[in-house]
């Protein structure tokens, strides 16, 4: 083995071991904060009875407890190593009577693709990036920080977002491991927002952002029992995001709760000049916690799209309960509507997330420093470099073929743009909201998580086969989504998901909050071995 293999398996040693507390841990409060909400943590913040630095502690112990230990989830990636020093300088501010919001204080896990300006590393899982940290805060970590919030570390995800192969285990990454859903720990957590989505759901932070091409926020939070916010393309910077498409890449909120994930979503979006994609987010951005109206059901117009219906019976029986409670909470059901052009969506999606690839990871390559990797095709002559390490599993086809496509300029890639956008967007949701008057679409977000499977991939059951999933039709358009826990099935969480019109975030909360009001479906994970297994986790 020459010098830098060894250096390598070092480091994946290294890593894969997970980082050691920084500092003393304080003695944690005695009520259990794991999973209070943001507003449940500031009442007693304000009260005096908890601070950040003890909250961040009681966090740090967990990870511990439940990531590197007992269930062993491989959620977090990393955990800031000043992590307490920021929450005690933040407690001293709140004393001296600075507080900036909803977020102050509170802890937030970011998606390992995000960068930050500090001592923490950003990998994208990928041990290609792990030679040096990214030199600048990405924008919406920017916000998070101006408005308080306390970085609390990095999450594993499906390695490159889940863009190398077509038969990759999502959750899974070269430098965090198997990611484990924690309702069922041989059962997948999805991705690519796997660490994110499990962290959330067992209480290892209070929120979490994740990101989304295609599904990596609505299939992960639908299968770890939490809410996601795919939001419009457009309103939460990608500046410092490592990428696969500017055509349809966004961050967004993960939370056990639709007003956590308001909250969250209140504080990252806006304009960024590094980002010309938002240069309309400040005229749409607002205090989205100003929609959590527990009748936000009533007299709303929602049509069921059973195009993404019918594949998987335990998520139908959820959906039939779902718009049953609707109903008798005012909404107005117009069940089937037919979401038209959905089979025509694939081939011109793939063709523009490989064109935009190669594009987009050169230029964020380009900013980082004290890298090997400059390029994309660096990266998979990394990957063949070291295989043991980076591909046990999976190759890197899709690297191959984005390395093959030519500028975006061509016209193979500007035909495929502009008839994905159309179809999926105005002659899309559009389309199918115009139709029927309505205010939203509705359909099972996914089935039940399926069991992990390294060798042969995922297992993701959807609606008409010939369609991508119910992420598609907003993933495509860039038009916003949500999914709210609604059910279970064997131990299992089930979710719907709602999607609408472009910048309608307001209207899909407030109908998300008067569902999940309603329905009380959360519940906390038990940490099963498998389904109808024995808790690994006793008591939570």
């Amino acid at each position: 083995m020459n010098r830098s293999a060894v250096h390598l398996a070092t480091l994946v040693t290294a890593m894969l071991a997970g980082p050691a507390l920084a500092a003393e841990v304080p003695a944690t409060p005695p009520a259990d904060t794991a999973y209070a909400s943001i507003d449940q943590l500031q009442q007693r913040m304000q009260a005096g009875t908890l601070d950040s630095r003890q909250l961040t502690g009681q966090l740090l112990q967990r990870i511990e407890r439940i990531d590197r230990a007992g269930p062993s989830l491989h959620a977090v990636i990393e955990t800031n190593p000043d992590a307490l020093q920021l929450a005690g300088a933040l407690d001293a501010a709140r004393g001296a009577g600075d507080e900036r919001g909803p977020l102050y204080g509170i802890p937030v896990l970011l998606k390992d693709n995000i960068d930050t300006g500090d001592r923490m590393l950003t990998t994208a899982g990928s041990l290609a990036l792990a030679g040096a940290p990214a030199p600048h805060d990405a924008g919406l970590v920017e916000r998070l920080r101006k408005g308080g919030a306390l970085i609390l570390g990095k999450t594993n995800l499906s390695e490159w977002a889940n863009f190398r192969s077509n038969h990759a285990s999502s959750g899974w990454s070269a430098r965090g491991g198997q990611t484990k859903n924690p309702y069922v720990l041989d059962r997948n957590p999805c991705g690519s927002s796997a660490g994110s989505a499990a962290a959330v759901a067992a209480g290892l932070t209070t929120v979490a952002i994740g990101s989304e091409t295609d599904g990596s926020i609505i299939c992960p939070a639908a299968m770890n029992g939490i809410v996601g916010i795919k939001p419009t393309l457009g309103l939460v910077s990608r500046s410092g995001i490592v990428p696969i498409s500017h055509s349809q890449d966004t961050a967004g909120p993960m939370a056990r709760s639709v007003a956590d994930a308001a909250a969250l979503l209140s504080v990252i979006a806006g304009s960024d000049p590094r980002d010309p994609a938002t240069r309309d987010a400040d005229r749409h951005a607002t205090d989205y916690t100003k929609f959590l109206d527990p009748n936000g059901l009533k007299g709303k117009r929602i049509g069921v799209v059973r195009q993404l219906a019918g594949a998987e019976p335990n998520a139908d029986r959820v959906l039939e309960k779902s718009i049953a409670l609707m109903k008798a909470q005012g909404a107005i059901i117009v069940d089937p509507v037919k979401l038209p052009h959905l089979a025509e969506l694939g081939d011109p999606e793939i063709t523009v997330l490989l064109y935009d690839f190669k594009h987009d990871i050169n230029a964020y390559l380009a900013t980082r420093q004290g890298l090997s990797v400059k390029t994309l095709a660096d990266l998979i002559a990394f990957n063949r470099t070291h295989a043991s390490e980076e591909m046990p599993w999976f190759g890197q086809e899709l690297f191959e073929q984005a390395e093959e496509k030519g500028p975006l300029g061509d016209k193979a890639y500007t035909d495929a743009l502009a008839r994905a956008k159309r179809l999926s967007g105005p002659q899309g949701i559009d389309a199918a909201l115009k139709s029927q008057h309505l205010d939203a679409l509705l359909a099972p977000s996914w089935g039940p998580a399926f069991m992990t499977d390294p060798v042969l991939g995922d297992h993701i059951v959807s609606g008409d086969p010939t369609v991508g999933g119910a992420s598609q039709p907003a993933a495509v358009s860039g038009y916003p989504s949500i999914t709210v826990p609604a059910g279970f099935a064997h131990g299992l969480p089930v979710g719907i998901v709602l999607f609408g019109a472009q910048w309608s975030e307001p209207t899909l909360i407030a109908i998300a909050y008067g569902f999940e009001q309603h329905a009380q479906a959360w519940q906390p994970p038990r940490f099963l071995d498998t389904v109808e297994g024995k808790p690994v986790l006793p008591g939570r």
